[in-house]
């Protein structure tokens, strides 16, 4: 997949295109459904497929107090779009490129000259161009003016919920990791560099643990024990008996360590069955299942025992033979 940062590095030979437009924080099922339709009608076309997305979250800019947390980076959302069909993804810093133009301004500038649209595909809670002024419904009207087809996509409902990123985010500060990842389509997964902890997991519990932090606009579920899998990045040789792209089950704690007065959140990983180096190293962690809450123990020897029962809840949950090598 082509990604162009910023308008300018559109090429003028673009002939034409089918658009996609949002922040797609998540690519959730009711993003996929944008992103699925308009790849349907480029084949259809026989031209690019192409996603518009923003980097940073506008909100962050003009409403910092309202921003959300995020539960994708950019990194993620390009794979994701890679894979449901997007050809090319133009990444728009909109305050820089895109601030102050009216709906109509945005409409020629982005979408007509710039992208050659042929049409546009968007969520009904489309909103665009300055103080948001622009709506789906502007959108199919400035469409007809300047030959460009509009399809608007109704907002995607299972049963009774909603499915939106800031549902997910509900979901995720209640733990509830599984109902995140039927709303999202996939398993919820951060992504960074394995750094150095304070070393007690391996040299003093025998549990060494991969740890990760994150800054606070990054999605956490909630503080406690998960059931997930962690995946090195990456062609580098892994010291140990690990391999990059390669998904292995791992017992996951999310938040600080209160038996030993950490106050630092991270993401700790304990990798079962395997012996690796990971330091340095960039890492995906998908959280599948729900094990318990964070607990301050009373002691070492508390702390090993449910260390040990979580493995073992763990190794249910991901429903794996308990002689796995």
């Amino acid at each position: 997949m082509i990604v162009w940062y910023g308008i300018d590095k559109v090429p003028d030979a673009i002939e034409a295109s089918v658009v996609t437009i949002g922040v797609f924080d998540g690519v959730h099922r009711g993003h996929r459904q944008l992103i699925e339709r308009a790849s349907q009608l480029a084949d259809e076309r026989g031209v690019p497929a192409v996603m518009v997305t923003f980097d940073p979250h506008p909100l962050s800019v003009f409403l910092p107090e309202r921003a959300p947390m995020m539960l994708t980076t950019l990194e993620q959302r390009l794979e994701l779009a890679e894979q449901m069909g997007i050809d090319a993804t133009l990444v728009i810093d909109f305050t820089r490129e895109l601030a102050g133009l009216t709906p109509d301004e945005y409409f020629t500038t982005l979408l007509q000259g710039t992208l050659k649209a042929s049409a546009v595909v968007v969520g009904e809670n489309f909103t665009f161009g300055k103080d948001a002024a622009g709506t789906a419904d502007t959108a199919c009207t400035l469409g007809q003016r300047l030959d460009i087809d509009v399809e608007i996509v109704s907002l995607l409902h299972d049963g009774d919920q909603r499915i939106c990123s800031s549902s997910i985010r509900d979901l995720l500060r209640a733990g509830n990791v599984e109902g995140a990842a039927w709303a999202l389509g996939h398993p919820y997964t951060v992504n960074g560099p394995v750094v150095r902890g304070a070393g007690r997991g391996g040299k003093e519990l025998g549990f060494p643990t991969a740890n990760q932090y994150f800054t606070d606009d990054v999605a956490l579920p909630a503080d406690g024990v998960y059931a997930g899998w962690f995946t090195v990045r990456g062609p580098r040789a892994i010291d140990g008996d690990m391999e990059p792209g390669v998904a292995y089950p791992a017992a996951i704690s999310v938040g600080t360590n209160p038996t030993f007065g950490d106050d630092r959140r991270s993401v700790e990983s304990f990798i079962l069955d395997r012996d690796a180096d990971l330091y340095g190293y960039d890492a995906d962690v998908s959280f599948i299942g729900y094990v318990r809450d964070m607990v301050k123990f009373n002691s070492v020897d508390e702390l090993l025992a449910a260390i040990n029962n979580d493995v073992a809840r763990v190794r249910e949950i991901l429903d794996l033979d308990r002689d796995l090598t």
